[in-house]
């Protein structure tokens, strides 16, 4: 396996990177059987090089809280609903519901983001990139520094 290396001296602009956005996954089947929903890489706007989910989360937490450098990502709730509250390096902030496993949110890495959970959630993360702590932006000033320039 070839482990793609992020070079953090060659950091992206904020003109290369969109706007958080819903993308609506094809949706197959019918009430009487149930349904499938299918992202291929070929519809996503980016290849998938890692996969995780994150279940059981207390209603009372907030994940997140970060943005991060280059790693763009798609959340997903798989179960349950998923209160996803996004920052812009703008200073944009909007609020997003993921209550349906046919869509999910695309978050760029310039984008501080939260979730908030119902109990039955599960959470299912596409990213672009292997992890890299180095990747993360874990304070909110921090954020502001690199992207609000």
């Amino acid at each position: 396996m070839v482990k793609k290396i992020i070079d953090h001296n060659k950091m992206p602009t904020l003109k290369e990177y969109k706007a958080p956005y819903i993308i609506q996954f094809d949706k197959l089947g019918d009430p009487s059987s149930g349904y499938i929903s299918v992202g291929q890489n070929d519809k996503l706007p980016f290849e998938v090089k890692r996969v995780f989910w994150t279940y059981y989360t207390p209603e009372s937490v907030v994940r997140g809280r970060h943005a991060h450098h280059f790693t763009e990502q798609i959340l997903i709730a798989a179960s349950g609903r998923i209160v996803v509250t996004t920052e812009q390096a703008n200073g944009k902030v909007e609020f997003f519901v993921l209550d349906n496993p046919s869509m999910g949110i695309y978050l760029p890495p310039n984008v501080w983001h939260t979730m908030q959970y119902s109990h039955t959630s599960t959470q299912l993360v596409l990213a672009s990139t292997l992890f890299d702590e180095k990747d993360y932006i874990r304070d909110h000033n921090g954020f502001k520094k690199v992207w609000h320039n």
